[in-house]
């Protein structure tokens, strides 16, 4: 999501820390005090914590005759396919005015402010949904922003030093900056986020 080189220094900060990681491995067992992997490793374990993904719960959409798209699909109102019925949250997919995709941000921060302008147009207000979606991450000492939203990207505008801790990163499609990502640059993030805000997302 951040590419190699944040992702190595995410990595190695973790490292630093005694975090040893099994890249590209599956656990096929746990049992006792013990996880196997997938490549005859067995790893001694006192607590184990699953991390197995989100997937959102369409049942009760579909029933209602909604059109789905990896969620619910919403316009920018945040109205489905059906008048008068509304989705916000993790569930619902809108179309992003500035990347010009329908996404799905699982992020409280977005699904409270969905929530807002779905209660807004429910009363008649016809307003757009246009936040920006963000999120930050703690990495013991380190802060990482995250503003936009780029799924892929042709070019990287690295302004400072990745592996020093002191960066902005800057994540391109076709010239154009879909999502920036820092540490220890809290200043310089809140003004291209409002820059995103300004260009008309």
């Amino acid at each position: 999501m951040l590419g190699r080189e944040f992702g190595d220094v995410v990595r190695a900060i973790h490292e630093q820390h005694g975090v040893v990681f099994h890249l590209e491995e599956t656990a096929t067992a746990i049992d006792g005090g013990n996880v196997k992997l997938k490549g005859g490793t067995t790893l001694p374990a006192d607590l184990v914590v699953v991390g197995i993904g989100v997937r959102p719960r369409l049942q009760l959409a579909e029933r209602a005759g909604l059109k789905i798209d990896r969620g619910v699909a919403v316009n920018e109102y945040l109205e489905t396919s059906v008048p008068g019925i509304f989705a916000a949250g993790d569930i619902a997919r809108w179309p992003d005015r500035h990347t010009g995709e329908n996404l799905r941000i699982e992020h409280w921060v977005v699904a409270e402010r969905q929530g807002q302008t779905a209660a807004r147009n429910i009363l008649g207000q016809k307003q757009r949904f246009s936040e920006v979606p963000f999120f930050w991450s703690q990495h013991y000492d380190v802060p990482i922003n995250y503003i936009g939203h780029a799924e892929t990207w042709d070019d990287l505008d690295i302004e400072g030093n990745i592996e020093s801790r002191d960066c902005l990163v800057r994540y391109r499609r076709n010239g154009r900056v879909l999502a920036v990502a820092s540490i220890f640059r809290d200043v310089d993030n809140l003004k291209e986020e409002a820059a995103m805000e300004s260009a008309g997302c």
